[in-house]
């Protein structure tokens, strides 16, 4: 018998083929790395967060041709969430350990702003299970005969208790007084609750978490109520059976932001998916926007939320991303200081593809339909969590970033 022509060595003995073991390795079994999991989500790598923020300022170049040089305003505060301007200039901050704080001429204030409400602050955002502390704060529209302000917060009721609220309250020149809850859900709620006035002078309120889909529940909701908590007579669901009269919206997993297209009046919401298949929205009355019967995300073990990724059948969203961003604050750019991007929407996000220390801020185009063109990743290389942009009244673009040492960061062209 003829001797087969194999690569390595062998010999004959009788009619066996006998393969000398040395020369042959098998190859070695292949499997995925087990990662571990906390309360059902995958534990995230470590290796690109908690990276510290420069002095600055920064430069950049960026699609558009619009070259821009990012200043470090200041980096003294603590996990700031959302910020306005007070007629005089003056940058009013919500921080989510329970305080607001003032920058002014770009210097901040070294005491918090004293007479808010008490809230309750579980810790970094990323957690699972965290609870905010002070969120959103917006001025009243008639702000300048009133000086009312407005402020989401996460309250203390009971024991062990912690249900989202929001308080209306007075500003003076030594602080807040006045304080009154205007709202405030009737079962725990945890996760981000950003607020808004509408063109039509109604409040919104984006809510988080729990069962969506029941109208009896204030859960996963975009809420409708009047400047002193009462509800409108034409809110969708009033007068039917079984719903709560403020539910404007339904459908939502986890919102981080609100805002109000300047030109149309519509009201935009962004909302975070699981892993994948965060959101910006544009809000309509008693419409379903399908969590968590649709979604464009995976589930945090890995599957898909649906069998397939689809909208089909519910509100769909006006631009979405997966892997997921953690999408957060947004602002629609209408000055003139950075002309290149007049017109674009400028969108946080707090971290991508669920690796800490990958914030970003976006700028998405639209036409004139408000379709997207095109998108550009900004500030990447900062290795910050975005946690809200606004412009600002001397029509440049302010960023926060939402971290232990927070900073702000303004915009401006090189």
């Amino acid at each position: 018998m003829p001797i087969a022509r194999f690569p390595y060595r062998a010999t004959v003995r009788g009619s066996l083929l006998v393969i000398a073991a040395a020369t042959f390795v098998a190859p070695a079994a292949f499997a995925q790395r087990n990662v571990p999991f906390q309360m059902g989500i995958p534990v995230a790598p470590q290796g690109l967060a908690h990276k510290a923020l420069g002095d600055g300022p920064f430069d950049y170049s960026t699609g558009e041709g619009q070259d821009i040089r990012v200043v470090v305003v200041t980096k003294a505060l603590t996990y700031p969430f959302s910020m306005t301007w007070l007629p005089d200039g003056t940058m009013l901050v919500a921080q989510r350990n329970g305080e607001l704080r003032t920058v002014k001429n770009g210097k901040l204030d070294a005491k918090a702003v004293s007479g808010g409400p008490k809230a309750y602050f579980a810790g970094e955002s990323g957690m699972p299970g965290a609870v905010h502390g002070y969120m959103d704060v917006v001025l009243h529209p008639q702000f300048a005969q009133n000086q009312l302000l407005y402020l989401s917060y996460t309250k203390p009721v009971g024991d062990n208790r912690n249900h989202g609220a929001v308080a209306r309250m007075k500003w003076t020149a030594n602080g807040v007084t006045d304080v009154k809850d205007i709202w405030v859900g009737d079962d725990p709620t945890q996760g981000a609750m950003p607020i808004v006035f509408g063109k039509d002078g109604m409040l919104y309120i984006a809510t988080s978490g729990g069962d969506a889909q029941a109208k009896d529940t204030y859960a996963g909701k975009v809420l409708r109520i009047t400047d002193d908590g009462s509800v409108p007579k034409d809110n969708p669901f009033v007068g039917q059976a079984g719903w709560k009269p403020e539910i404007y919206s339904y459908g939502h997993r986890s919102s981080l932001g609100l805002g109000v297209h300047p030109s149309t009046g519509e009201v935009w919401q962004s909302e975070n998916g699981p892993n994948g298949g965060d959101e910006l929205n544009i809000i309509h009355a008693g419409k379903n926007y399908g969590w968590p019967i649709v979604s464009y995300g995976r589930t945090y073990p890995g599957p898909w939320q649906n069998k397939l990724p689809t909208h089909e059948g519910y509100e769909p969203p006006i631009v979405y991303w997966t892997p997921a961003i953690a999408v957060s604050g947004f602002t629609f750019y209408t000055g003139d200081k950075l002309a290149k991007w007049k017109g674009d929407m400028f969108v946080g996000g707090l971290r991508q593809g669920e690796i800490p220390g990958t914030g970003q801020l976006y700028r998405v185009l639209f036409n004139e339909k408000m379709e997207e063109l095109r998108r550009e990743q900004l500030l990447v290389d900062l290795h910050q969590r975005i946690r809200d942009v606004k412009q600002g009244p001397d029509g440049l673009l302010y960023v926060l970033t939402d971290e232990e040492h927070g900073a702000v960061l303004r915009i401006e062209p090189r």
